[in-house]
């Protein structure tokens, strides 16, 4: 919401300045202090081989309250909210993550359509059992041959018996906490003939007709369950429809928000982590006489890791606040950012970190192997990397098009755009420091590049993109979305800056961060401020036909 009004030229600087809800310092640490005890006294690597948590293991996380972080105290849980529980799962990974994942996917995304969408009686039957790792929740969205283009997923309810219940079937791949769990968040499409008009529902593991596959061999998070879910005639009980018929691709979508911010947290941890790892390694590590640190390819590793987990941090607890005002709210284009720029960066960073290790980096015996495995999938959870590419792109697309109202004559579209183009946009924020103020005037830049652009994308390339021909536009919308998360991570680092200054907290290493950071920025807008493609984008595209030609398929 904050940047689909952007997007419109409004600035809104409440939201922008608003403060984050009540923070438990104390309950976030000793949550954290009860997994490391338990994470320690557990012998993960075991459990990684043999590639599953054991049930003692699931009850004790679930007496220690780790199922029910999130969910209110009435129902049993520990009544973290938002950012408190985003918090918690930083400090959880740099743990670890693969035996957190049981707890942190189940409340991420699992249970979190009863939470809030659920009725009263689906949240007094389902959320106590799921607070207290009894009923452990898995979200069953995607499925063999669909991933990212939800509305199309094949599995089918038809309601049947006058009403009472519906009849379940399909099948969904690669769902986490499968072979733990006892719920199913599961959507299926209501009307074969209508693509997108879907349902959300309830479905208990223990049913006729629900077979959970074997576990799937993977990369990482080897304590992680992950398994395929097949659904053959299962009747479920009306009331176990969650929200209306046809809400369930709102319910999914609306859910995905709270797991990209999980992944935005999770990202944040691994950064901050594999810094401290590298400063570490750097100092002790010596060549040509010299701690390694000293050098300037190694420090800039370093310092990057350090940035980019500050910026996605504040992205992350941006989007929070928002959330924990409104949990509804609409931040579709927030997380997305918040899901990219996080995940993509820390991979850079774990890779980095095994890079400056050495040859050490590559040893089981150390973590950084581990630590590359286990955080890969990131990169594909909730979205991959390239559909969050180009997803913020065509989402302000269209609400622009709405908004500017399209219709008529072409001459009347172009004056209309062109208005829309050219409007000022009203930001009455301002800062003091020298710093502050050059942020926020690139964050302004940034925003003026994103309305030329949007407007003549649409301008040039709208119908085509409106019937779905994005395929050979999809450099175009990437460079839209780079220059939006460039300008939402300089307003999130902003906020929470501008929050610290008022309190007195801020640091000057926090400036430079904002500094470094605004460069950044900067660099990144004028590369990315074309309407067409590059030279080399141009050459790629003769290049994959030339091997498409030379490879055979069939081969």
């Amino acid at each position: 919401m904050f940047l689909q009004k952007i997007y419109a030229g409004e600035f809104d600087p409440g939201l922008f300045l608003a403060q984050g809800p009540v923070r438990d310092e104390n309950k976030i640490a000793e949550i954290i202090a009860r997994y490391r005890e338990i994470f320690l006294r557990t012998a993960p690597n075991p459990i990684e081989n043999e590639g599953g948590i054991p049930r003692e293991l699931l009850l004790e996380m679930g007496g220690a309250g780790f199922f029910g972080l999130s969910i209110d105290e009435k129902y049993g849980g520990l009544g973290l909210n938002l950012w408190e529980y985003l918090k918690v799962v930083e400090g959880m990974v740099k743990i670890d993550i693969s035996i957190a994942m049981a707890f942190l996917a189940h409340l991420s995304i699992g249970v979190k359509a009863v939470q809030l969408f659920g009725t009263d009686n689906q949240k007094q039957r389902y959320l106590p059992p799921a607070a207290s790792g009894e009923m452990i929740f898995s979200y069953a969205l995607t499925e063999p041959r669909v991933g990212s283009d939800a509305q199309h997923i094949e599995t089918v309810a038809v309601l049947q018996d006058g009403g009472s219940h519906y009849i379940l079937n399909g099948q969904k791949a690669y769902i986490t906490n499968a072979n733990y769990a006892r719920g199913l968040t599961t959507f299926a499409q209501l009307d074969p003939n209508r693509p997108g008009w879907m349902g959300a529902f309830i479905v208990e593991t223990g049913w006729d007709g629900v077979k959970i596959g074997r576990e799937m061999p993977k990369m990482g998070l080897k304590a992680s369950s992950t398994a395929a879910i097949q659904f053959k005639n299962v009747r479920i009980p009306a009331e176990n429809l969650i929200g209306r018929p046809g809400d369930g691709f709102k319910i999914a979508m609306s859910v995905l928000n709270y797991g990209r911010l999980g992944l935005g947290a999770a990202s944040s941890a691994t950064m901050e982590t594999s810094a401290g790892d590298m400063l570490k390694r750097a100092s002790s590590r010596k060549q040509f006489q010299i701690p390694i640190k000293n050098f300037q390819l190694i420090r800039e590793k370093i310092v990057r890791t350090k940035v980019n987990a500050a910026v996605s941090s504040a992205m992350t607890d941006f989007t929070a606040g928002l959330l924990d005002r409104d949990p509804l709210m609409n931040t579709a284009i927030e997380t997305s950012h918040c899901k990219l720029f996080g995940t993509t960066r820390a991979w850079d960073a774990v890779y980095d970190a095994l890079q400056v290790a050495g040859g050490s980096g590559y040893l089981k015996t150390l973590p950084y192997e581990r630590r590359m495995r286990d955080f890969r999938v990131a990169t594909v959870f909730e979205g991959t990397t390239e559909i969050h590419s180009i997803y913020p792109a065509l989402f302000a697309m269209r609400r622009i098009s709405e908004m500017v109202n399209l219709a008529g004559s072409a001459r009347s579209r172009v004056t209309r755009l062109l208005g829309f183009m050219i409007r000022e946009i009203k930001w009455p924020t301002r800062f003091d420091d020298r710093v502050m103020r050059k942020a926020l005037d690139e964050a302004r830049s940034c925003a003026t590049a994103l309305r030329r652009l949007l407007s003549l994308t649409i301008l040039i390339h709208g119908k085509k993109i409106a019937r779905g021909q994005i395929a050979d536009r999809e450099f175009l919308l990437r460079r839209i979305t780079t220059i939006s998360m460039y300008m939402f991570g300089i307003l999130a680092l902003l906020s929470r800056i501008s929050g610290k200054e008022k309190s007195g907290r801020l640091t000057t290493a926090e400036l430079d961060i904002l500094e470094y950071f605004t460069e950044e920025a900067r660099q990144a807008r004028k590369q990315n401020s074309r309407v067409w493609d590059s030279k080399k984008e141009r050459l790629g595209t003769s290049i994959f036909n030339e091997i498409e030609r030379e490879i055979p398929l069939d081969g």
